[in-house]
């Protein structure tokens, strides 16, 4: 028998209220919000009012890119440019090499959770909000 750690509906929720939290703080710079487990598969989503069509499907793609490629997708994006590689090589239309993801590791055992995924504002504050969601999942 197996015994695998996944996130619970009250981890992903907390994550999501911190998250909206900074993020309405700024009304008129909407952003999207995507957590994923382990597999890419979504967990919770947040779309603020306004958000503009592009934002709303990235911030699934970033997050499902980090779970799958088990690194923060700037790491990702990186890694590509150091190899001379692009997203197309590996086969997989939902990767994206941007940055504004980071993975959600176990902190004892290093297993990967999952995935959070922001779009809409600059690369940069999308991952620091990704990051406040990484923090209040209390991991």
């Amino acid at each position: 028998m197996y015994n695998k750690a996944m996130l619970s509906l009250d981890q992903t929720q907390a994550a999501m209220t911190a998250m909206i939290k900074k993020a309405t703080q700024e009304p008129d710079r909407p952003v999207t919000i995507a957590i994923v487990d382990d597999r890419g598969n979504l967990l919770s989503y947040a779309r603020m009012d306004n958000c503009a069509t592009g934002p709303q499907t990235l911030a699934i793609r970033k997050a499902y890119t980090a779970a799958m490629r088990r690194m923060d997708s700037a790491t990702f994006a990186e890694n590509l440019k150091k190899q001379g590689q692009s997203v197309s090589d590996f086969g997989d239309h939902s990767l994206v090499a941007v940055q504004g993801a980071v993975v959600i590791v176990h902190p004892e055992t290093k297993a990967i959770l999952g995935g959070i995924g922001i779009s809409g504002l600059s690369s940069q504050e999308d991952e620091d909000l990704a990051n406040i969601g990484l923090e209040a999942l209390g991991l």
